[in-house]
């Protein structure tokens, strides 16, 4: 039995811990804030609880899969599928309603934009054939090494993929309607990113959405980490909530514990969990040349006398989240809705071009009580609406945050929650601000961006450095953010190490 800590509880240290512990491991936690979870989790106010953060479940049979492979029992959690799967409100007075299907998907779009669903049709049977293989390639296998990545099979996929286009102009071959475009590309906002930045391999987002659906985790999915650490206490894997790792001890290349509360305790191999830019800050300076020129041979070193190269990360982008509680339902809305301006594309290239909020930005509803019954009150809902910002914790947002939610939440009742406002009973605001203070890198809600310079062999990976014994997991490490990848990352983390630990 092998001795690991964990460096931080959000769902990559928790997936983590559940894998290790279901090998035998011996498994510590430590984590900073008061309760497990990270972004995974909940607001609450009197009768009110909406989640603080995910809401949506995509590849619902991988997370399952993750879950199973860790043990936990089948039934401790109630995905709810959603369909439709979603409603997309252009500013034109177009509605397109996501539903199950591909025929029904289809006729759906021929209604509201004549002669576009056999494009649609047409991406799905592209994407298709290429799901499976870049699931394969680029979701279930790290790259501790470029030409990994860069193998000739990859760069066909890639190609195929059309990694070298953005998703934007990926889905614009199949669509002639901008509104179209926009609903087959915004999906690069789950995950931080500009629809004309993110790369076209993302096209893999779009996909899943249609092919496996959208659902949700009955209760919330900030239920997720609560589920989880039952599970581990109950194995005996220890969770020390309220305390902060200062420190990571690396002898002779290896890592071989870490300092908490001013103690060292020593373990076999250490999985870092917490915002990976903010890792080197736990790691011996001399480790580091601070030299962004350093040779590339001396990052593949094994040993303490290699230096590693200092990382440079752009954030994802921000979010002004609003959550709130009313006292009716809306039975004609749906779980999850997307309010779209005059024109998505050019309002994100004012936010992530210009760094500017514009004056009414996109912004999508979750309104779990469409749904599920449980998660309000009877005949109350609890609402949460995400708009899109730059992640900037320096901007003053005690200024912009009140009148842009003002903003959103009029829209909001003109476009699809009629009498919204007089039903406030509950209001809450979260700012970039509050996203940096609670340690997320820049602000940033999603972890690093979903750029080129930062996708595959580029993203940090389950084995970071050359060091043995040190792995990561989380939003920023490969293969990216959105729980189930997040677990999926966790998942190639454990592999990792467990290799290691039988060498």
């Amino acid at each position: 039995m092998s001795r690991v800590a964990i460096v931080g509880g959000g769902i990559g240290g928790l997936t983590a811990a559940l894998l290790l512990s279901r090998q035998g491991q011996q498994v510590v936690i430590y984590e900073r804030a008061g309760r497990v979870g990270g972004r995974v989790a909940f607001e609450e106010e009197g009768p009110y609880r909406v989640d603080q953060g995910p809401t949506i479940v995509l590849l619902p049979e991988m997370l399952n899969g993750i879950l199973e492979e860790g043990g936990l029992p089948p039934d401790s959690l109630e995905l709810l599928r959603c369909d439709p799967l979603c409603r997309i409100h252009f500013r034109s007075g177009r509605v397109l309603t996501k539903v199950a299907g591909l025929a029904e998907q289809a006729a759906e779009i021929d209604r509201e934009f004549p002669g576009e669903g056999s494009g649609f049709l047409r991406f799905m049977g592209d994407m298709a054939r290429l799901f499976p293989q870049g699931k394969a390639s680029f979701l279930e296998q790290p790259f501790n090494r470029r030409r990994e990545f860069f193998s000739p099979a990859n760069l066909v996929l890639m190609s195929r993929l059309r990694a070298y286009r953005s998703l934007r102009s990926a889905v614009s071959s199949y669509f002639r309607s901008e509104e179209l475009r926009d609903a087959f590309s915004l999906q690069s906002l789950y995950i931080g990113g500009a629809p004309f930045r993110t790369p076209g391999i993302y096209t893999m987002l779009p996909y899943a959405e249609s092919a496996f659906g959208i659902w949700m985790l009955k209760g919330g999915y900030g239920q997720l980490p609560q589920i989880l650490s039952r599970e581990l206490l109950s194995r005996g894997v220890e969770i020390h909530t309220g305390t902060e790792v200062e420190g990571l001890t690396v002898e002779d290349g290896r890592c071989t514990g870490l300092t908490a509360g001013g103690v060292k305790h020593s373990y076999d191999a250490v999985l870092y969990n917490g915002e990976f830019p903010q890792l080197e800050a736990l790691l011996p300076a001399q480790l580091f040349s601070g030299n962004a020129a350093a040779d590339s041979a001396v990052q593949r070193s094994s040993g303490a006398r290699g230096r590693i190269k200092r990382g440079r990360y752009q954030p994802s982008s921000g979010c002004v989240l609003i959550y709130a509680g009313t006292d009716r339902r809306w039975p004609e809305s749906e779980t999850h809705q997307f309010f779209l301006p005059d024109s998505l594309n050019d309002n994100l290239r004012e936010l992530f071009d210009q760094g500017r909020i514009s004056q009414l930005p996109s912004y999508y509803v979750f309104n779990p009580a469409a749904i599920d019954d449980t998660a309000a009150p009877p005949g109350q809902s609890v609402l949460y609406f995400l708009i899109p910002v730059p992640a900037d914790p320096d901007m003053d947002w005690e200024a912009i945050a009140g009148p842009l939610a003002e903003r959103v939440l009029e829209d909001a009742e003109q476009r699809g929650f009629p009498g919204l406002k007089a039903s406030l009973r509950w209001k809450k605001i979260r700012t970039p601000a509050d996203a940096h203070k609670d340690g997320l890198y820049g602000g940033g809600s999603f972890g690093i961006a979903p750029v080129l310079s930062q996708l595959g062999v580029f993203r940090p990976q389950p084995r970071p450095y050359p060091i043995k014994g040190l792995y990561a997991a989380g939003a920023s490490v490969h293969p990216g953010g959105g729980v189930p990848i997040v677990m999926q990352g966790a998942r190639m983390a454990v592999h990792e190490l467990m290799k290691e630990m039988k060498q």
